[in-house]
C-alpha cells in the first residue's frame, strides 16, 4: 500500500511540476513579448530548474539568435564574486575586515588607508571619492564614460583616485562605489601576490566547473559572448554601446558568465561550498540601504531575498535568490530595453 501512495504523490508531483512549467513559460513568452525582452532567463526551485528559455538576437550585423549556451558580460555581479574572495581571505586567516586597509595596501596614503576598512569597502560605506562622474547621457555620447573610455590596468585605475581626500566620515553614508571594489581587487592582488583573475579562477571557478564565466577584455575574443546595445531615446530602437574598454571595471564589474554558470555559483555559495556560514551571515547582512557584501538583502518571511543588479550600458543583469524558498532567478540581457527587476518580481509571482 506504501508503495502505491508513493507512487501515486509522485505522480502528483510530477503533474505539478509540469503545470508549473507551463505556467511559467505562458508569463514569460507573454512578458518577454510586451517588454521587448532579449536574454536569457532560468529559474530553479528546491533543487529543480523549473524554466530556462532564450529570446531575441545575440549579434545584429549577423541576425544571430539568442540560445541556452550564450554568455552574457555580468557587469556588478562581479562585485558579490569579489566578496566571497575577500570572505576567503578572512577564513583563511590573512585578513580582518575591521582593520584599516593600510595593513594589506601599505603604500596607499595615510590618510584614507587608516580610516578605512575592508568592511566598509564591501558594503560601500567608506566614503572614498566616486569615480563614475559621467552626469548624463548626453555627455556621455559626446564625451565617452570617462576612465573606462581608455585603456587602463588596475594599478593605473587606482591612480585616478588614491591621493583624493575622503569626502564622507567612514561608516556613516552609503555610497555605491565601483572605487572601492577596485581596492577589493588590489588587495586580494597584494595579499595573493597573483592577479584578480589568477585568484578568481582557481579559487571559483575552476574548482566550481564555470567553464563559460571569466574576466572581459575589450581585446579578447570570447565564445558565444552576446554583442550589447542600449536605447537612447527611442525605445523602439538600438544602437552600439559606446565604446569602452570593459575591463576597467575589473573587481568591480568586468566579469561575463552564463545563467547555467550563475546557478552553480549560486549553489555553491548558499551550500557552504566556497565560504562557511558565518561568513555568508556576514554578506547577507544588510546595512545602509539594505546592502550586505557586494549584494542587496531585502524583505522579509518568504520574500526575504538576496538581490544582485548589473547594469553597464546594454549589460544587463539580476540574480536572485528568496532566501526561504530556496528559489534562484537569473535573468542576463543584451540590451537595456526590459526592467529585469520587474521582470524578476512579476516571475516570482508565477511561480507560487
Amino acid at each position: 500500500m506504501k508503495h502505491i501512495v508513493s507512487f501515486l504523490v509522485t505522480i502528483l508531483l510530477s503533474q505539478y511540476t509540469v503545470a508549473q512549467d507551463k505556467q511559467l513559460e505562458s508569463f514569460v513568452q507573454s512578458y518577454a513579448s510586451e517588454n521587448n525582452f532579449n536574454g536569457t532567463v532560468l529559474v530553479e526551485k528546491d533543487s529543480t530548474i523549473l524554466y530556462h528559455n532564450s529570446f531575441g538576437i545575440a549579434d545584429r550585423r549577423f541576425n544571430l539568435p539568442v540560445n541556452n549556451e550564450t554568455v552574457y558580460k555580468v557587469a556588478s555581479i562581479t562585485k558579490a564574486f569579489t566578496a566571497v574572495l575577500i570572505l576567503q581571505l578572512r577564513e583563511q586567516g590573512k585578513l580582518d575586515l575591521n582593520k584599516p586597509i593600510k595593513n594589506y595596501l601599505p603604500d596607499y596614503p595615510d590618510k584614507v588607508s587608516l580610516r578605512v576598512t575592508p568592511h566598509q569597502l564591501l558594503n560601500h560605506t567608506s566614503g572614498i571619492v566616486l569615480i563614475d562622474t559621467v552626469s548624463s547621457l548626453e555627455n556621455a555620447m559626446k564625451y565617452g564614460l570617462g576612465l573606462y573610455s581608455t585603456p587602463n590596468t588596475s594599478d593605473e585605475l587606482l591612480k585616478s583616485f588614491v591621493n583624493d581626500s575622503l569626502v564622507n566620515e567612514p561608516g556613516t553614508t552609503f555610497n555605491y562605489n565601483n572605487a572601492e571594489y577596485i581596492l577589493l581587487g588590489k588587495i586580494i592582488e597584494e595579499l595573493y601576490q597573483k592577479t584578480f583573475e589568477q585568484v578568481l579562477k582557481e579559487k571559483i571557478l575552476e574548482p566550481l566547473g564555470m567553464t563559460n564565466s571569466g574576466m572581459a577584455q575589450e581585446k579578447k575574443i570570447i565564445k558565444n559572448l552576446a554583442s550589447t546595445y542600449f536605447t537612447e531615446k527611442n525605445p523602439d530602437s538600438l544602437i552600439n554601446d559606446i565604446p569602452i574598454f570593459i575591463e576597467n571595471w575589473y573587481a568591480a564589474g568586468a566579469m561575463y558568465s552564463s545563467p547555467t554558470d550563475l546557478l552553480i555559483f549560486s549553489n555553491a555559495l548558499f551550500g557552504l561550498k566556497l565560504i562557511n556560514k558565518e561568513s555568508l551571515d556576514l554578506m547577507l547582512t544588510p546595512g545602509l540601504d539594505d546592502y550586505g557584501y557586494g549584494v542587496w538583502v531585502r524583505g522579509d518571511g518568504d520574500e526575504k531575498a538576496m538581490e544582485r543588479y548589473g547594469r553597464i550600458m546594454g549589460s544587463n543583469a539580476v540574480w536572485i535568490r528568496f532566501l526561504n524558498k530556496s528559489t534562484t532567478i537569473i535573468i542576463l540581457s543584451n540590451t537595456n530595453m526590459t526592467d529585469l527587476g520587474e521582470f524578476a518580481t512579476a516571475l516570482e509571482k508565477n511561480i507560487r
